[in-house]
């Protein structure tokens, strides 16, 4: 169970004319094979269906080894490379996919000295065969008997089966082998699943957990399900995420700061399960927010979102437009009775109606009930900045340019920045009006001082002189 070679392999001829290939592998040390199974077509999810029902029967591997065909590769596709499922199913079971050099059979010379014995001692003795079942029932009895009762020389005239252990079952199944996926009738399929019990992995449908650590983004990535937001308050930190089939509440310091509404299967339970989760503990007593009771005695709560490019929020099917200044940026929407804040790090940007009815706040995920204070609005009335004339007379504010005069050049203006208008003041007199044409805020309100310039040699004697 330490390296499977798998491989693809043709030679599987129909009476209706047609030829199939068969995936197939091998475990290294003990040469016991561990999939043969005839695809009607090669493509990259039949391989990763087989593969996972191999996983499913023996156990997982810790690594693969394969050549660089495209159902088991994706760098190689043009114009741009890929990530294909079997990379990608890998990755998820937490197995290490080794390949070997372009043109190089002979680093899966095991699995290639199997396909040799195979077409020698079954393929071309027994033709064509009459359905895709017939050939997979024919190579299931012919694998069965090389795995269990023909000596292997490599193996010093033992049997496959006398060194090979499954990391899900004690010993190898004994009676006759039925493929997990074959395309026999359904009681075929039954008649296995009745011989072999212990092989079938067992439904997880309880609770599990694990712990991870919260990156600097504030973005865990759950094993290729999904990603989940926790928030960069929390980075570095160990969360426990908790999951059944219908929640993922997160803890940290022992407390549920979110709680998160998604279905999961127990395939994906399954999953996580064999890349190390453990049993999860009773159901966590305190949630985030109970969302399905929420009605109006609640009080605020909140949720984040990403302001798209145009500065709105998608929340419910309702835009909260924000402006264009808060363009991609993370939002916290607090809602409080009949109105909506708009907060940014510390900085409440907006105040608008609550458009969320009580049956759409309960469809919300990802909420949490606020705990902090709500920020102070920006100050009211005319904001006044300062700026150094440049040589051109033009200065820029909030976005805007703003014409005073060349002849104003080196002296230091206020501009007061009203609703509609800049005024321009030098000391108490009004240089000029300008009507303001952008909304966008104020980030530097102090002049830019000049800076200091190297003094030329000429300038250099000249004051000395």
């Amino acid at each position: 169970m330490r390296l499977w070679q798998l491989d693809l392999v043709g030679g599987i001829h129909l009476a209706d004319g047609r030829e199939c290939k068969m995936l197939t592998g091998i475990d290294d040390h003990s040469r016991f094979v561990v999939v043969a199974a005839v695809l009607s077509a090669p493509s990259g999810t039949a391989v990763c269906e087989a593969f996972i029902a191999a996983m499913t029967r023996w156990g997982v591997p810790f690594e693969v080894l394969t050549d660089n065909g495209k159902q088991f590769i994706g760098k190689f596709t043009r114009p741009l490379p890929v990530e294909v499922l079997f990379e990608r199913t890998c990755r998820e079971y937490g197995i290490t996919a080794r390949l070997t050099k372009r043109r190089s059979p002979t680093t899966t010379g095991k699995i290639e000295r199997f396909h040799r014995t195979l077409r020698r001692e079954l393929l071309d003795e027994a033709g064509a065969f009459s359905s895709l079942a017939d050939a997979q029932s024919a190579i299931d009895q012919w694998v069965h008997a090389y795995n269990t009762a023909r000596p292997h020389q490599s193996l010093d005239m033992a049997a496959p089966a006398s060194l090979f252990r499954p990391s899900t079952v004690a010993e190898p199944a004994t009676d006759e082998v039925v493929h997990p996926i074959t395309a026999a009738p359904a009681a075929s399929s039954t008649a296995a699943t009745a011989q072999c019990p212990s092989t079938v992995l067992a439904r997880a449908t309880d609770a599990i957990e694990f712990d991870v650590r919260v990156p600097p983004s504030g973005v865990v990535g759950i094993a290729g399900i999904q990603q989940l937001w926790i928030g960069k308050n929390h980075a570095g930190k160990i969360a426990t995420l908790w999951m059944d089939l219908t929640s993922i509440p997160v803890i940290v310091d022992d407390a549920v700061v979110k709680t998160v509404l998604w279905r999961l299967t127990t395939t994906d339970l399954e999953r996580l399960q064999m890349r190390g989760a453990r049993p999860g503990r009773s159901a966590p007593a305190v949630p985030a927010v109970d969302i399905t009771t929420v009605d109006e005695r609640i009080g605020a709560i909140e949720i984040d979102h990403t302001a798209d490019r145009n500065g709105i929020v998608k929340l419910r099917g309702h835009q909260l437009k924000l402006g264009v200044d808060t363009a991609n940026s993370r939002v916290t929407l607090r809602t409080d009775g009949n109105l909506i804040h708009a907060v940014i790090g510390k900085l409440l940007i907006k105040t608008m109606p609550n458009p969320l009815g009580i049956n759409e706040i309960r469809r919300l995920t990802g909420v949490r009930k606020a705990t902090t204070p709500l920020p102070p609005p920006p100050a009211a009335g005319p904001q006044t900045v300062q700026r150094r004339i440049p040589k051109s007379g033009q200065v820029m504010i909030a976005g805007q340019r703003i014409r005073v005069g060349a002849t104003h050049a080196g002296i230091i203006v206020n501009i007061v920045v009203e609703d509609h208008h800049f005024r321009v003041l030098d000391g108490t007199k009004e240089l000029s009006l300008h009507a303001r044409t952008t909304a966008k805020p104020i980030r530097v309100f102090d002049a830019h001082r000049p800076q200091h310039r190297k003094l030329s040699p000429e300038d250099r004697r000249t004051r000395m002189s």
